[in-house]
C-alpha cells in the first residue's frame, strides 16, 4: 500500500477525509465547515456508514451461508445473493472512491479522477456553460417570457417601491461624494471650464451672438431701460447738474450767470434726454443700433477687436479666479446634492419619487411602452453575453484553475458524496439479486 507523505506529516485536525476503505469516514477536515457544509458532512458520514453497514452484512450472511450450505442447501442460494450483494458492494465503492482519491491509496491508473484533472473539469464546466447557458437566443428568450418591464413596473408604482429607489439612490450619491476627492473633481471642472470656456477665442462666438440678438431687436429693451434710467436721472438732479456748469465755468462769470446757465443746460439735457425716450426712431436710437452691429461686426472679424476681447478674458478669468470657480461650482453642486438627498421633504427628492412612480404605472399601462424596454433589455443583455460571453465562462475556469485539487475534491464530495453513497447501496442490492438470478439459471440448467 502506497502512502502519501503529505497524510503522514499532515495534523489530524487538517487530514482530508481518507475514503480509502469503503466506509471509512470523511473525518475532521470536512467537519471545519461551517452552517450548511456541517450538515452535509454529517449526512455523508451517515450514507457511508449505511453503505459500509450493507457491505458488511452481506459478508457475515455470506461466511455463514456458505458455512452451512451443506446441511442446508436451500442457503446456496442465500450465499450466492450475498456473494454478489458483495460483489456490487466493492465495485461500485472503488467506482466512486476512484471519482476523489486513490483507493485505499494505492495509484491504480484512471482513478483520483477529480483531483488528477480538476483544470480540464473547470475549462470542459465553463464551455459548457458558455455553449449552453451564455447564448445570445436563450437568454433573450428567457428574459422575454419573465416580461421584466411589468415586474419592475408593477413594483416601482406598488408601496415603498419609488421610496426604496430613491433611499438606495441617495445611499448611491452619498457613497459617490465620499469616494470622490474634492481635488481631483475640482480639477476636472477647471480643466473642462479652460478646455471649453477659455482656450477657444470669445471674439467672433460672442460677435456672431451679438448679431443675431441685434438683429431681431432684442437689445432695443435694454436700450429703452437705459434711456428711461437716464431720463429719471437728469429729472432728479437739477442741482448737480446745475453745479457741473458752474464748477466748470471761468472764475470771473459771476455766480447768478452760472446759475443762468445751469438752468438753461438742465432743461436742454432733460428735452433731449425725453425725446429720446418718446421717440423710437430717434438719431441716438439709430446711432447706437449702428454702433453696436458694428462691434458685434469687429469681434468676429477685426483683430484687433478680438485681440482686446480676449485681454479681457484673461483680466476677467485669470488662473486664480478659475480655481476658484471651480471650487464654488463642486462646493455648491455638492452641497444641493446632498442637503437634498438627506431630506425626504426635499423638492428633489419628492420630485424623483414622483418621477419614479410615474414611470412604473407607465410601465404596466402602456404596453407599447412596456415592449419597448423589454426589447432593450433583451438587446441590452444579449449583446452583453455576446461580446462578454467567454469573459463570463472563463470565470469559472480560471476560479477552478485557482483551487487545490485536494480541496477541490473535498468540496465536490460534500455536494454530491451523499448521492453518490447511493450507488453503492444499490449495487450491493442489484448485485444480491443478480447474484441469485445467476446462480438459480445455473442451478436450472445445470442441475
Amino acid at each position: 500500500m502506497q502512502v502519501n507523505s503529505e497524510q503522514t506529516t499532515r495534523p489530524a485536525a487538517t487530514r482530508p477525509p481518507d475514503a480509502g476503505a469503503p466506509g471509512a469516514g470523511s473525518g475532521g477536515a470536512v467537519e471545519r465547515g461551517l452552517g450548511g457544509d456541517a450538515e452535509k458532512a454529517a449526512a455523508l458520514r451517515k450514507m457511508k456508514l449505511l453503505a459500509l453497514s450493507l457491505l458488511i452484512v452481506m459478508a457475515v450472511i455470506f461466511v455463514f451461508a456458505f458455512a452451512l450450505q451443506k446441511q442446508y442447501p436451500w442457503l446456496e442460494y442465500v450465499r450466492a445473493a450475498a456473494e454478489g450483494g458483495m460483489v456490487g458492494a466493492l465495485a461500485d465503492w472503488f467506482a466512486v472512491t476512484a471519482l476523489f482519491k486513490y483507493p485505499m491509496g494505492i495509484k491504480i491508473p484512471h482513478t483520483a479522477i477529480i483531483p488528477r484533472r480538476k483544470d480540464q473539469i473547470g475549462a470542459s464546466l465553463g464551455e459548457f456553460v458558455e455553449t449552453n447557458f451564455l447564448s445570445e437566443q436563450v437568454v433573450q428568450e428567457k428574459l422575454a417570457s419573465v416580461d421584466i418591464a411589468r415586474k419592475a413596473g408593477a413594483w416601482l408604482s406598488g408601496p415603498g417601491g419609488a421610496e426604496r429607489v430613491a433611499k438606495e439612490g441617495a445611499a448611491v450619491i452619498r457613497g459617490a461624494f465620499k469616494v470622490l476627492n474634492d481635488d481631483d473633481v475640482q480639477a476636472v471642472i477647471e480643466s473642462m471650464v479652460r478646455k471649453h470656456l477659455l482656450t477657444p477665442p470669445w471674439g467672433p462666438p460672442v460677435g456672431r451672438l451679438a448679431e443675431r440678438i441685434f438683429a431681431d431687436g432684442h437689445h432695443h429693451t435694454l436700450v429703452d431701460l437705459l434711456v428711461d434710467r437716464t431720463v429719471d436721472w437728469v429729472r432728479d438732479n437739477h442741482e448737480t447738474v446745475s453745479r457741473l456748469v458752474s464748477d466748470r465755468s471761468p472764475q470771473w462769470v459771476p455766480q447768478f450767470v452760472d446759475g443762468l446757465v445751469g438752468d438753461k443746460v438742465y432743461v436742454e439735457i432733460l428735452k433731449f434726454t425725453k425725446a429720446v425716450q418718446a421717440d423710437p426712431q430717434h438719431q441716438v436710437r439709430q446711432s447706437i443700433d449702428t454702433y453696436l452691429t458694428s462691434l458685434a461686426q469687429d469681434l468676429q472679424h477685426d483683430p484687433v477687436m478680438i485681440a482686446r476681447a480676449e485681454g479681457i478674458k484673461a483680466q476677467v478669468l485669470g488662473d486664480p479666479e478659475v480655481r476658484e470657480l471651480a471650487s464654488r461650482t463642486w462646493g455648491t453642486i455638492k452641497a444641493a446634492l446632498l442637503g437634498a438627498v438627506d431630506d425626504p421633504h426635499s423638492e428633489l427628492t419628492v420630485k424623483f419619487k414622483a418621477a419614479v412612480h410615474d414611470f412604473g404605472t407607465r410601465l404596466v399601462v402602456d404596453p407599447e411602452l412596456a415592449g419597448k424596454v423589454n426589447a432593450w433589455i433583451g438587446d441590452a443583455a444579449g449583446y452583453l453575453v455576446k461580446t462578454y460571453r467567454s469573459d463570463i465562462a472563463g470565470v469559472i475556469t480560471e476560479t477552478v484553475a485557482r483551487w487545490d485539487a485536494e480541496e477541490t475534491s473535498r468540496k465536490i464530495e460534500l455536494q454530491v458524496g451523499k448521492d453518490l453513497q447511493f450507488i453503492r447501496i444499490n449495487g450491493t442490492v442489484v448485485g444480491a439479486l443478480a447474484g441469485l438470478a445467476i446462480f438459480t439459471l445455473a442451478h436450472l440448467a445445470f442441475g
